[in-house]
Order: C-alpha cells, then structure tokens, then sequence
C-alpha cells in the first residue's frame, strides 16, 4: 500500500512509519513539528519508500502522486501535562484544529483516493471513568469546557467525524482508542509519568509525584501498541477498538518501578495540589474486543519495555 501518516513525526507516529516500512509498503509522513521531532525520522532519510512533507493538517493537504490507499491520522499534542510546552493545554488551539480540521482534511482526502482511514483516538475520550475497566461503549465523563477539553472533545469530534464519513459516504474508515503509550522518541520533556521520572532518576532526582501518586494508568510498550493498530488497520472494523496494556498500576508503583530498575537511592517529592484538572482517577482498557476481532494482546510487560526504553533517554538526556 502507499499510505500517508500525519503526526510521524511524533512519538507514535515515527514508529508507525517504521513498521509500514517493514511491512513493505510506501509511506508519505507529514508534520508540522510543532510537538514531532525531525531526530525521530532522520534514520529513514535515504529510504526511497519514505516521502516526508512539512505541512500542518488544518490546512488544505496536497498528497504528492496520484495514487494512495490509507491515510493513519495522528497528528496532535497529546500529553495533559499543563507543565510541558507540548502538553495540550498549552497548545489548546492547534490541538482542537488538529482534531477537528486535520480530520476533516484528511478524510476529504481519503474520499478523493477512495482511501482507507484510520483514526487515532484516545482513552481521553472516557474522561475520568465512573465505568471500570473501560469497554468501547462506555459513553464517558468528560467535561466539555475544562482545561483538558480541547483534547477530549477534538478526539470526540474527530470519532462523530470519522463515522459519519463512513455512514454517508462509505469511507472505509478504522478507530483506535490508544491508551498510555510509552517508549524510545517520547519528547524527555514531555511532562508525562514515564518520561518524567526516568529522565529525573536518570539525573539522581528524587521523583515528583502529584497528588498523593494512587490514581491509575496502565502502561502499554509502543511496539505492543503499533501492532495493535496495524491489525486494526488490515481488519474489516468500523467501530472503536481500545488498544492498551490492561495491567493497571499506581503512579507511585510506576516510580518505584523506575527507582528499583536505575538503582535511584532517592525516593519521592509530593505535590498535593498539582494534578491537573480532571485528571482521572483510574485507567484501564477493556480489551476484549482487540482480543476477539484482532487476535491481538500486549506481550511486554513494564519491567521489559522499561529496560528496552532505558537506552534511548540515557543517550538523549
């Protein structure tokens, strides 16, 4: 296939590239930059499978050729964390014109190429939980006009959006509900629990922990992620499908985790009043879908993807 990923770039996103490529399939990857990194594609240079255009997704998308199979949407801010520059909330409006023009841009394009589309959507859009763990048809909690909205409610959008290309135009359309992700290409400044402590153990820190560390997240290993989404990808699946590690852990478990791997002799610095607004309480996919229509489940556990992530932020710090 000849595919367009948006965001590839990011985190995610390069990653995608990678395993398209290997797959045997031509890529064109787009970004503006505003949270990807040029590092994270510059091993793919002189590749002549790999197009790479600068461009930012709310704006009129011109695709180099005249052919194209799959557009994967993934361009946006994607950390809450409000200390970051690339945390969403602040970068409220590029982060809502990325899911909501960039979405409707890339679908029209889709409709132009009779393209499939595959969305990248997020466990965000369950809001702070009052279901546990979270099944696809859970509605969610969520507020519309808190600080995390502008990223909640784009993701929200961009799903009505994306179906609703399906239902009236027939766009062969995929979403996936990404839940925490971690691993090499994260941005070390990212402002996100597993970037944030190894970088401040790395550094002999003690680690910051906001509020009292027992809310929950369950941490998936990128290249579990990445092979969820290309079988999501490859499928017949219209609807949302979560893709996540269901092995749910406390924030402080996760930093004791990390002290324990690098060896850290110092332990933890509380900040009772610096979780971010709405930030939930627990987190945890329900997988079962994944399970019953991809055959997919996560095979690397967090002591294994910690210790394959260690070089990358001991090289970038």
């Amino acid at each position: 296939m000849k595919v367009l990923v948006t965001g590839a770039a990011g985190f995610l996103g390069s990653h995608l590239c990678d395993r398209l490529l290997l797959e045997g399939h031509k890529v064109i990857g787009m970004d503006n930059f505003v949270t990807g990194r040029p590092e994270n594609l510059a091993h793919l240079a002189d590749n002549d499978d790999f197009t790479f255009v600068e461009h930012d997704v709310s704006e009129f998308i011109d695709v180099p050729g005249s052919s194209l199979d799959a557009i994967m949407h993934f361009a946006s801010p994607a950390s809450p964390n409000a200390n970051s520059p690339y945390g969403y909330v602040n970068l409220p409006i590029q982060t809502m014109k990325a899911g909501g023009l960039g979405t409707l841009n890339c679908l029209g394009v889709a409709r132009a190429y009779d393209a499939k589309f595959l969305l990248a959507s997020t466990s965000e859009i369950y809001g702070d939980p009052q279901v546990h763990p979270q099944p696809e048809s859970y509605w969610g909690h969520v507020n519309p006009i808190g600080e995390r909205s502008v990223y909640d409610e784009a993701k929200r959008f961009a799903e009505a959006l994306t179906l609703a290309y399906h239902r009236y135009h027939g766009i062969d359309t995929r979403i996936v509900r990404i839940f925490n992700t971690y691993g090499s290409r994260m941005r070390l400044d990212d402002g996100r629990a597993v970037p944030n402590f190894l970088k401040q153990a790395l550094s002999g820190q003690p680690l910051t922990i906001y509020g009292d560390g027992s809310q929950t997240r369950s941490f998936c290993y990128v290249d579990d992620l990445i092979e969820g989404i290309y079988r999501l990808l490859l499928s017949d699946e219209h609807q949302p499908v979560n893709i996540g590690n269901p092995s749910e852990m406390s924030i402080l478990a996760l930093a004791e985790t990390i002290n324990q791997l690098l060896e850290n002799p110092l332990e933890f610095v509380f900040f009772p009043d610096k979780r971010g607004e709405g930030d939930p309480e627990r987190r945890r996919p329900d997988i079962t879908r994944a399970q019953e229509i991809l055959g997919w489940n996560p095979t690397i556990d967090l002591d294994d993807g910690l210790t394959r992530t260690l070089p990358y932020f001991q090289e970038n710090l």
